[in-house]
């Protein structure tokens, strides 16, 4: 099984799809497999790269996309390995906070809100695919209901997208996106974890200690290029965070 997968991962050369998310969807492929699941080894870039034909630095581009998505480890001099134990998902109909909540009937509030350009750090200039340092913009905000605290949001976006004072920030941020700059977000890889409150529990209005919702989410366009980085600290006493996975049986 191991050979065949392997050995079925092909390139098409002539198609006007970049090489990198051609390989980027190989390795979702064979990530797939069982014996990569049970936790063999993935091979090589070299190994990769003679095999489809192109350089070591798209396949480490596309390995990069799977690592920050959490779908691979690499330890330096051991290899790359399937996070075991993973689940992925994507999130039906996902949509801005504002947007969602407002087709429940809740109306939420921009208690805090600024906009400040930022340097990328290791993680966001990977996920962007540009030099670390490279200056992004990162738009936060508190959002509540009726004036109480519910969620703290980090968006930074891609260089190519450059937010100013003097756009209508309290609008719902995919539209603005849309409107502006003629993007629209199709997909997004989403992580979720408990984390104790800390650094955001003053801005949430809860103790340092008490347990929050983590949501990290890589947003992508219809070329699968990245938009936006974002996070997201719940308040867990008042937010659920709901997925519904359907079955394929």
């Amino acid at each position: 099984m191991f050979e065949h997968s392997y050995m079925d991962l092909k390139i098409n050369h002539k198609s006007k799809l970049p090489l990198h998310i051609q390989v980027e969807e190989l390795l979702r492929n064979l990530v797939s497999q069982p014996e990569y699941q049970n936790g063999a080894f993935l091979p090589k870039e070299v190994e990769l790269a003679n095999r489809l034909g192109v350089s070591r630095n798209t396949i480490r581009q596309a390995a990069n996309k799977l690592e920050y998505e959490g779908l691979l480890v690499r330890k330096k001099g051991v290899g790359t390995k399937v996070v075991r134990n993973h689940l992925s998902t994507s999130l039906h109909d996902w949509q801005s906070f504002t947007k969602e909540m407002s087709k429940r009937g809740i109306v939420t509030s921009n208690l805090l809100l600024t906009l400040e350009n930022v340097k990328a750090g290791e993680k966001i200039a990977a996920f962007f695919n540009i030099a670390p340092g490279t200056s992004v913009c990162k738009l936060s905000k508190l959002k509540g209901v009726d004036g109480e605290p519910i969620v703290y949001f980090e968006s930074y976006f891609h260089p190519r997208i450059t937010l100013t004072e003097n756009d209508d920030l309290n609008r719902p941020l995919y539209q603005l996106l849309s409107e502006k700059f003629g993007i629209v977000v199709v997909r997004s890889s989403e992580h979720i974890s408990a984390l104790m409150a800390g650094k955001v529990a003053k801005k949430l209005q809860v103790d340092p200690k008490s347990p929050i919702l983590f949501r990290e989410r890589f947003v992508y366009d219809p070329g699968d290029r990245p938009v936006e980085y974002n996070v997201g600290y719940y308040r867990s006493d008042k937010f659920t965070y709901s997925i519904e996975i359907r079955s394929e049986a």
